[in-house]
């Protein structure tokens, strides 16, 4: 077998186990630079860029932290919409420190939710991952990121989610963790959308 068999082998097998192995390699550290779990997971993979800033989004921050933590989201799913075929964030996101502890929270945290996914997550059809195709998935996913940049209640971890969700199958080119994770984005816009005209009409009320 070889090293990229393994690797991929290892992915399938367990994603939260791929993003564990990236932060605890930091042991010494109490704090890990962004730039650095990114080039652990494969610096060119949008899929993995995704998914790794969606958990960042995950955890709990303070309110109206993801009007600073989406900002990386928007400028992956944007260069995803533009047809980009390699990550290029700039050198003060990459420096970014993120706390190892809370990362590691997170992806436990997350664990019970991901075994399901991934007993099951493998390349397979239907297959959404054309040069085309994948820039309407960045429409979506730079849509859903404006969303979670938007400072509204109860839409943020939603939207997080659904990123996160269809990262995963970004990550194993599974089309059928993607259309779920997609199914995710929609729901999530609905949701803002709906949560946003509320306050809205509140606060023409108020006026």
């Amino acid at each position: 077998m070889t090293a990229s068999q393994d690797r991929s082998g290892a992915a399938r097998r367990s994603l939260s186990r791929a993003l564990m192995w990236a932060v605890s390699r930091y042991r010494e550290l109490d704090a890990v630079p962004l730039g650095r779990i990114l080039e652990d997971q494969g610096q060119g993979s949008f899929g993995w860029s995704i998914l790794i800033f969606a958990a960042i989004n995950l955890m709990p921050l303070p309110i109206g932290s993801n009007v600073i933590t989406a900002i990386p989201l928007l400028l992956l799913t944007g260069q995803m919409a533009l047809g980009y075929t390699y990550v290029r964030l700039p050198g003060f996101i990459n420096r970014r420190q993120v706390p190892r502890r809370n990362f590691q929270r997170v992806v436990l945290r997350l664990k019970p939710l991901l075994r399901p996914i991934e007993k099951v997550i493998r390349p397979r059809p239907p297959d959404l991952f054309s040069a085309q195709s994948e820039r309407l998935i960045g429409i979506l996913l730079f849509a859903v990121s404006s969303a979670l940049f938007l400072p509204i209640p109860f839409s943020g971890w939603l939207s997080a989610a659904a990123l996160f969700v269809s990262a995963m199958g970004l990550v194993e080119r599974d089309g059928i963790v993607t259309l779920l994770g997609l199914g995710l984005c929609v729901v999530a816009l609905i949701v803002t959308t709906v949560a946003g005209t509320a306050l809205i009409i509140g606060a023409n009320s108020l006026i």
